[in-house]
């Protein structure tokens, strides 16, 4: 069992280090886009690398905060049970995944 799973995680690892700082780095902007995320990690944090490298990002040398599984907020209402930031507007191909430049709602 235990082989089984150290297999799996070579694999993983494997994967994230062939896929890292050769991906598209993604432009920073202003925050406009109101957003509900699971949670908000530094750019430079494992967590926001690991995604990125999926996604086929490169974050090296940015310093933003990274909003991760994130869903926009609409109109009819904040019904964020986690944190509100306002970001980057998500490119429709990280799927909700990863956004950028969040930064923090206050009322």
């Amino acid at each position: 069992m235990f082989s089984k799973l150290s297999v799996v995680v070579t694999s993983v690892l494997i994967t994230l280090a062939a896929a890292t700082p050769t991906g598209i780095i993604p432009p920073i902007t202003l925050p406009t886009s109101l957003q509900c995320c699971a949670s908000v990690v530094p750019s430079t944090s494992l967590a926001a690398s690991a995604v990125a490298a999926l996604l086929g990002l490169d974050l090296t040398g940015l310093d933003v905060p990274i909003g991760l599984s994130c869903s926009p907020i609409t109109v009819g209402g904040n019904n964020c049970g986690s944190t509100t930031v306002t970001c980057d507007a998500p490119d429709a191909l990280w799927g909700g995944l990863i956004a950028i430049n969040c930064l923090p709602v206050t009322a």
